[in-house]
């Protein structure tokens, strides 16, 4: 193979991606079978196999149990929006953002308490085995499954707190923000980074995802005074949202 040649697997997947970005294969048709991409394209068994494998990874297509491989429907991507606005409701982002678009959002959680594990613990200036509440959500759009989301809060920072337990309590649901300063610790910094990569098995269950399908992960720390009081874990279909930040310039 020639330097900078795609090797034969990719050219035939890259072929089929094209004709289902132009409608030649619309969503809900089946894709050619293994036999036919081997005498379409001139390649062997293991070439279409593998082209179609691509296909299948990139989420593109779905395999049918007894049936065969399908085109999926590709959803149109939704926003997720980010904002360092705080609203004087003192609600948390995600119910605000359902407020403003006037959409049913609908939200369940599990909080219990754990050691800190070492990732965890660094994330939060603690040591490993340190105690802290974990909250596990599951965030839901007109029904349909659009993020997880895992905080941990150090019990250091919260244990024995009207705010412990952040959906509990004369604070339940609001946001870091406000339920730290009932305790009067002043959150004045948050860092976000947003990274990519396969779902696990457990979340595209939850999410509705297949395997292979690639995931966002939004990591986000609040800090009061360069101590860190909380963390999350913010995971996002890659699919079928996306998230939009409003920056101000001063």
């Amino acid at each position: 193979m020639a330097f900078g040649e795609q090797p034969a697997y990719l050219r035939v997947a890259s072929d089929l991606r094209q004709k289902i970005a132009d409608g030649v294969l619309p969503p809900h048709t089946r894709l050619p079978s293994q036999a036919r991409i081997r005498e379409e394209y001139g390649v062997s068994d293991t070439v279409a196999l593998e082209a179609r494998k691509v296909l299948m990874a990139e989420g593109l297509v779905e395999g049918r149990s007894g049936s065969g491989t399908y085109v999926r429907e590709r959803p149109v991507p939704r926003r997720i929006a980010r904002s360092g606005y705080r609203p004087a409701t003192g609600s948390s982002p995600f119910r605000q953002e359902q407020a403003d678009e006037g959409a049913r959002g609908t939200w369940e959680s599990r909080s219990e308490q754990e050691d800190a594990t070492p990732e965890v613990a660094a994330r939060l200036g603690i040591r490993a085995g340190d105690r802290v509440m974990r909250t596990r959500y599951v965030f839901r759009a007109e029904g349909e499954p659009m993020m997880i989301s895992t905080s941990w809060e150090p019990l250091a920072v919260t244990g024995r707190t009207p705010v412990m337990l952040p959906e509990e309590g004369p604070l339940g649901g609001c946001g870091v923000v406000e339920r730290m300063a009932a305790i009067d610790i002043v959150v004045d910094n948050v860092l976000e980074e947003v990274g990519a990569r396969p779902g696990l098995a457990e979340e595209l269950l939850t999410l509705g995802g297949v395997p292979g399908h690639v995931v966002m992960v939004l990591e986000r720390t609040y800090y009061a005074s360069g101590r860190a009081v909380e963390t999350a874990d913010v995971v996002v279909p890659a699919d079928r949202f996306r998230i939009g930040y409003h920056l101000s310039v001063k």
